[in-house]
């Protein structure tokens, strides 16, 4: 059973951040305990901004409400929706509120205590995107805001897994950040404006304990490998979003920042529709 989460506990000692290979098994394990570890710091951190029932693609502000990217608003109740990485649920609690029958997953069962915290008529499900608990065909829709895919080794699984359990003409739709953004520095200031390593590195961003272990695993790919990854699992991609920068948004959220937003995507949405 899901419970309430617990007071925040400040994490251990800042680890090391590297550039090194990290397989299927290390990512899982250490974005797992990376997200239970730092759920209640981000929740408290973006939580004003993500809202308990709002649909964000990404640190741009592009709502659902405008993008419409799952299909008109009108036509998403009684569809049955994966939320993928779906943390404390907003998304899914937005569908939730137009008839959609959502059910949310993640990896971190303490990000799924804060959706439990927040509160949703749908369920919860603590699982691994590339195994997901479900039987093929049980949803019309998929969609992952940054979750997932992010932070998998091999992405195709991921995907293969999300059309398994998607009906036929099922739409996915995740956003990642803008594989552009790997040539710079994450950095919201002007030093992130200059290319400081090469596009076309995919050798994971790690950040490993005194040990050498790795608490935190982010892979890289292009967006043609990205592309080829979507393709190769049987999906046809019909949209790619890269969302511009709006003037209202003045926040800064890591590396991305207006500054930045205005120049260079920082987000790119994929669409996908399994035939």
């Amino acid at each position: 059973m899901i419970q309430e989460p617990e007071p925040y506990v400040p994490e251990a000692p800042e680890p090391e951040a590297t550039r090194r290979d990290a397989g299927v098994a290390e990512s899982a394990r250490a974005n797992r305990g990376w997200w239970d570890r730092n759920a209640d710091e981000y929740q408290i951190e973006h939580g004003t901004f993500l809202g308990d029932d709002r649909f964000v693609w990404g640190p741009e502000g592009l709502d659902e409400v405008e993008a419409e990217l799952l299909g008109p608003p009108e036509e998403l109740e009684g569809k049955d929706v994966l939320e993928i990485g779906a943390g404390a649920a907003q998304c899914a609690r937005w569908l939730a509120a137009l008839g959609a029958r959502p059910v949310a997953l993640d990896l971190s069962h303490r990000q799924l205590q804060h959706a439990l915290r927040i509160g949703g008529p749908f369920p919860l499900v603590c699982a691994d995107a590339a195994a997901l608990p479900f039987a093929d065909g049980s949803f019309d829709l998929a969609c992952s805001a940054y979750g997932a895919l992010p932070f998998v080794a091999e992405p195709r699984e991921v995907l293969r897994e999300v059309r398994r359990v998607l009906r036929p003409g099922g739409r996915f739709v995740f956003s990642v950040t803008h594989p552009i953004r790997w040539a710079f520095p994450d950095e919201p200031g002007p030093e992130g404006l200059a290319v400081a390593s090469s596009y076309f590195d995919r050798t994971p961003y790690v950040e490993q304990d005194d040990a050498g272990r790795a608490v935190y695993v982010e892979h890289h790919r292009t967006l043609g490998d990205r592309v080829r990854d979507i393709v190769a699992a049987g999906f046809r991609l019909v949209d790619l979003v890269e969302p511009e920068w709006p003037a209202w948004n003045t926040s800064e959220w890591g590396g991305w920042s207006p500054l930045r937003g205005h120049l260079i995507p920082g987000t790119a949405i994929f669409v996908c529709e399994r035939d």
